[in-house]
Parts: C-alpha cells; structure tokens; sequence
C-alpha cells in the first residue's frame, strides 16, 4: 500500500520562478523518484518506504494566472 501524508513532520517547499516550477517536500528531502502524473504534476516517490515524499507541480503562475482571468 502507498503511503500519503502519514503525519509528516514538515513540509518545505522551493519556488522556481524563473520555470516557474514549485517543490513541495514531506519532510526532509529525499532521494526519490518522480512520476508524471499528467496535468503538470509530478508525484516523488520514495520506492523503498512505498511512500509520497514530493510534489512538484510545473506552470503554477500560469495556471493562477489563467484560473484568475477565465469566469468558472
């Protein structure tokens, strides 16, 4: 079973405005690897807890900026 967001101690998280790219990491970072998932999401996984330890999510700005200016 994947393990997601177990009662992690800390979540950090770094923002690449210039690829306009955010990390979020659950805890410390940790190696890991990443899976696409679509939509611009990456989901890391550390393999040998079987657990989510990251997200990166890519086009955050854009995707603020254009649910901000489109009416739902």
């Amino acid at each position: 079973m994947v393990k997601i967001l177990e009662k992690p101690a800390t979540i950090t998280w770094d923002y690449d405005e210039e690829a306009d790219v955010l990390y979020l990491s659950i805890g410390e970072p940790r190696p890991a690897i990443g899976m696409d998932i679509g939509e611009g999401i990456v989901v890391r996984y550390d393999e040998i807890r079987q657990e989510v330890v990251g997200l990166t999510l890519i086009g955050l700005r854009a995707r603020v900026m254009k649910n901000l200016i489109t009416p739902h």
